[in-house]
């Protein structure tokens, strides 16, 4: 009996002492993540773009943001069963490449491992704006300025997350519940003047479908601009009108300085979240042989994925420090609805070749033909009907991935010389190769 006791106490040690990413994540935490990597400032900046692509009409709009809202719980819900029956840290990448294969995930990993950096670094100047503008008043805040205190935010939070998990989560949970005290104010305010009797806060209801009915490319881009306020996807929001701050100037003008910080603290939050989950990619992604070895490994102190953060942060400090890529990388947002509807096909095609895969949930499949299709409508509309040269050139960097995956992850070409880069870079970084794989 003491022998067991014994063998179980030190297979607990082994297991403790292994290198590998720990499962120290509550209920709480992994809402918090969940609900501050969606609610960004899109809530406070979108409703404009929603109004004004809905060309001023009122009921399409509300119909509009009806329709973001089902098309999020969709997609949620085909995510919900993959994340279950496959539980692995690659997200979507993992899906994409159990279900579609290797180049499909590969060109996946290559269009995420620069549009999802562009939009941290998009994150964390609109962050920067808000932070410092209060300071300079009627004046508009210096753009080097700006750049610093994003550059500031970007490896603080790309340092703390590769540091440490727990205090990352602590971090998420405290901001997430400080946006959400935003968004009650917002939402209480609005109940106020609803209901508080003055025909011209009612005005706009009473002829709700009066205004011109948008076209369908006028639809499509408006349910972008909902479902960014949705799923948390930057591209140029920073250069769009923030309707938050003119509300506070008419509802609370004593107190408008506070949805600027409110916004600050949501895209803090956000951009929080994104980082974490932008290094778990990478790092699936190296352990599958698709990205240098390095990344994949952990620190031996704090079994965190170290180098995918300081990889994902050194390319989000490439955008940050030119603006004009994230200006291009705006051109990749049909990109962003490519990958979902090819993960709600991974959904269906899984359901067929792996039948008998555990699923302890499943999603109604006409939900996840319905978020293929709803997928194909955002990507298609507004290249067929509003064509333009950025989306070729966008199109044609996701193609040139194959131009990397033939000789090095097909036919597995490898140079010596960077064994050797490994070999400093994990002395340096003092990381090591997890004792297991994520897939």
């Amino acid at each position: 009996m003491g022998q067991d006791q014994g063998n179980q106490g030190n297979d607990a040690n082994t297991n403790e002492n292994k290198i590998q990413l720990k499962r120290t994540m509550g209920y709480l935490e992994g809402v918090s993540f969940i609900v501050g990597t969606i609610i960004g400032a899109g809530i406070f900046v979108s409703p404009t773009g929603v109004l004004k692509y809905s060309s001023l009409n009122v009921g399409v709009s509300l119909i509009i943001w009806t329709a973001c809202g089902i098309i999020s719980l969709m997609g949620a819900l085909c995510y919900a069963e993959l994340i279950i029956a496959l539980p692995f840290s690659g997200g979507e990448y993992s899906y994409i490449k159990r279900a579609l294969g290797s180049p499909v995930a590969f060109i996946f990993l290559w269009t995420a491992m620069f549009n999802r950096p562009a939009s941290n670094a998009a994150r964390a100047l609109l962050f920067a704006e808000y932070a410092i503008q209060p300071f300079y008043g009627e004046c508009p805040a210096p753009e080097m300025a700006k750049k610093c205190l994003g550059l500031a935010v970007l490896w603080f939070l790309g340092i703390l997350n590769g540091q440490s998990v727990k205090m990352a989560a602590w971090v998420q949970i405290v901001f997430t519940f400080l946006k959400m005290m935003a968004l009650s104010i917002v939402a209480i305010g609005g109940i106020v003047l609803l209901i508080g009797g003055k025909k011209k806060n009612t005005a706009r209801f009473e002829n709700a479908f009066s205004a011109e009915i948008p076209d369908v490319v006028q639809i499509s881009e408006a349910f972008f601009q909902g479902l960014y306020a949705y799923g948390g996807w930057w591209s140029l929001s920073y250069l769009a009108v923030v309707v938050a701050v003119m509300w506070a100037e008419r509802v609370i003008p004593s107190f408008a300085w506070i949805i600027p910080a409110s916004v600050a603290i949501s895209i803090f939050g956000a951009l929080n979240g994104s980082v974490f989950t932008l290094g778990r990619l990478s790092y699936a992604a190296s352990q599958s042989g698709q990205l240098p070895i390095i990344v994949s490994m952990l620190n031996i102190h704090r079994s965190t994925p170290a180098p995918a953060m300081i990889l994902s942060t050194v390319i989000a400090t490439a955008f940050l420090i030119s603006s004009d890529l994230i200006a291009l990388m705006n051109y990749f947002g049909f990109s962003i609805w490519l990958m979902t509807g090819l993960t709600s096909t991974s959904v269906i095609v899984l359901r067929y070749r792996e039948p008998d895969l555990l699923r302890p949930y499943k999603v109604c499949l006409p939900v996840a033909f319905g978020m293929v299709a709803v997928s194909l409508f955002l990507v298609l509309v507004p290249i067929i009907l509003s064509p333009k040269m950025q989306y070729l050139y966008a199109f044609l960097f996701m193609v040139s991935g194959f131009l990397l995956y033939l000789p090095f992850i097909h036919f597995r070409i490898h140079f010596e010389w960077l064994d050797k880069i490994t070999c400093y870079l994990q002395l340096l970084l003092e990381v090591s190769p997890a004792n297991y794989k994520s897939e």
